[in-house]
C-alpha cells in the first residue's frame, strides 16, 4: 500500500463544504483555483468520492472564512443572517459575495461581544454606563460645536492629545478608546477589516453601542475612532471607508468626517499653531504638512483635508495631487512587527479593557468558571487566562 493511500480519510461533511463555498459566492472553478487543485478534485470532495488532505482542508477553511472544525459538523451550521448596517464606503466596484460574507461575520462577531458584555454585567449585578446626553447631536448641527461638546462629554481634553510629546502621539488612539469605553461605548479592534476596504464600523444602540476599528497607523486610528464617535453622536450605524468630503459622499458620512476633523484638530488650536494665511496656498510641502500633523497626532491625510476645509490650501491640491497618494500609502501600510508581550495580549487588545475587565471580574468572583472565561475571551487554552489577569491594568 502506498504512503498516500495509507493516510486516514478526513470525516468531512461534504454538505458543509458546498454550503461554505456557495456562502462565499464562489463557483467550483473559483474555489479549485484558490486551493489550488483541479476542479474535478474539488467536486469529488463535495460529493464524498474523495477527501481533501489536512492541509487542503485548512486552506478551504481559510478561503471560505469558516472555522476548520466546522467542516466536521453532522449538519450544515444554522448561521443566522445578519441585517447589515448601511455601507458608506465609496466603491469603485460592487462588493463581492465574499466581501459581504466577511463583513457579515465581523458584524455578527461584534454583536455577539455586545450581548456577552450585557450578560456579564447582568451576572455581576451591574448596568451599562449610559451615554452622556451632551454627546447627542444631528446632521443639521455644526460639527464644530458638536465636536467641542463631545470632547467635554467623554472627558477627552485637547491637552491630553496636543500636549503629548511627539514620541508618545501613538498613544492617542488608546487614550481615546479608553474615554469612549468609560462613556458607555464598546470599542473593539479587528485587524482584518482592512482586507475588505473598511476603516471602521458603528453599530448604534442606546445601550452599549459598538465601534469597531482596525490596525491602521496610529494617526489614522485616531481619526477613525473620532469618526465613529460622530456616528454615535447622531445615532447612526454604518460602515466607513477612506476619509473624504465632497458631493459623492453621503450626508451622514460627510458629517462624521467633518466631526472627526473638528474633534481632533480644533480650529482655534490650529490657528494658535499656524494662523490662517491671507491667501489660499496652491500647495504645501510634505515637510510642513507632516510637521503640523505630528503636532496633533493625526495622519497627513487628515491634516490636509482639515487645511482644505479651513481654506488654508486650495482643494485642487488635495483632490488632484495628494488624495490618490494618501489612499495608496494607507492601503500599503503594514504595522511594524511587534512580538506580543504575552499570548493573551492580542485577545485583550481586540476586545478592549472594558470587556476583558468584565470577564476577569466575573471569573475572579466565581460568577463564571475559568472555562467560561476562556470562551468569553475566545481563548482555546485556559492556562493563558492567568497571563491576562496578571498583566491586566489595575
Amino acid at each position: 500500500m502506498s504512503p498516500e493511500a495509507a493516510k486516514p480519510e478526513l470525516l468531512i461533511n461534504p454538505d458543509v463544504l458546498v454550503w461554505a463555498r456557495t456562502r462565499m459566492g464562489l463557483s467550483e472553478d473559483d474555489a479549485a483555483e484558490k486551493v489550488p487543485v483541479k476542479v474535478e478534485r474539488l467536486i469529488a470532495w463535495e460529493t464524498k468520492k474523495a477527501s481533501p488532505t489536512l492541509n487542503q482542508a485548512r486552506k478551504l477553511a481559510k478561503i471560505y472564512c469558516r472555522p476548520f472544525l466546522e467542516f466536521f459538523a453532522a449538519e450544515v451550521p444554522a448561521v443566522e443572517g445578519v441585517t447589515l448596517v448601511p455601507d458608506y464606503r465609496l466603491h469603485r466596484d460592487r462588493p463581492t459575495p465574499k466581501d459581504e460574507a466577511v463583513r457579515a461575520d465581523i458584524q455578527g462577531w461584534a454583536e455577539t461581544q455586545r450581548l456577552n458584555a450585557l450578560d456579564l454585567l447582568d451576572m455581576l449585578g451591574d448596568t451599562p454606563t449610559a451615554l452622556p446626553q451632551a454627546l447627542a447631536s444631528s446632521v443639521t448641527e455644526a460639527t464644530e460645536s458638536a465636536a467641542e461638546r463631545a470632547r467635554e462629554a467623554i472627558g477627552f481634553t485637547i491637552h491630553e492629545q496636543f500636549d503629548l510629546p511627539v514620541s508618545d502621539k501613538r498613544l492617542i488612539p488608546e487614550r481615546l478608546r479608553a474615554r469612549m469605553s468609560d462613556s458607555g461605548v464598546l470599542v473593539l479592534k479587528r485587524s482584518d477589516i482592512k482586507k475588505i476596504g473598511m476603516r471602521g464600523m458603528c453599530l448604534f444602540s442606546e445601550t452599549l453601542p459598538i465601534v469597531v476599528y482596525g490596525n491602521e497607523a496610529p494617526g489614522a486610528q485616531a481619526f477613525t475612532l473620532a469618526h465613529e464617535l460622530g456616528h454615535i453622536a447622531i445615532q447612526s450605524s454604518g460602515i466607513s471607508g477612506p476619509a473624504a468630503t465632497g458631493k459623492a459622499v453621503e450626508r451622514v458620512e460627510d458629517w462624521c468626517n467633518r466631526f472627526a476633523s473638528d474633534f481632533l484638530i480644533p480650529r482655534r488650536i490650529l490657528a494658535d499653531v499656524w494662523p490662517r494665511p491671507d491667501r489660499q496656498m496652491t500647495e504645501i510641502s510634505d515637510d510642513q504638512l507632516h510637521e503640523v500633523a505630528r503636532r496633533f497626532g493625526v495622519s497627513p491625510h487628515a491634516m490636509l483635508v482639515r487645511l482644505v476645509s479651513l481654506s488654508y490650501v486650495r482643494p485642487a491640491y488635495y483632490w488632484g495631487v495628494k488624495r490618490q497618494q494618501f489612499l495608496r500609502e494607507e492601503a500599503e501600510y503594514t504595522p511594524p512587527p511587534m512580538r506580543a508581550s504575552y499570548y493573551g495580549s492580542r485577545y485583550k487588545n481586540s476586545l478592549g479593557n472594558f470587556y476583558t475587565g468584565l470577564v476577569l471580574e466575573a471569573w475572579g468572583t466565581g460568577t463564571i468558571s475559568g472555562h467560561n472565561a476562556a470562551e468569553f475571551l475566545g481563548i482555546k487554552n485556559i492556562r493563558h487566562l492567568s497571563d491576562i489577569r496578571e498583566r491586566f491594568p489595575r
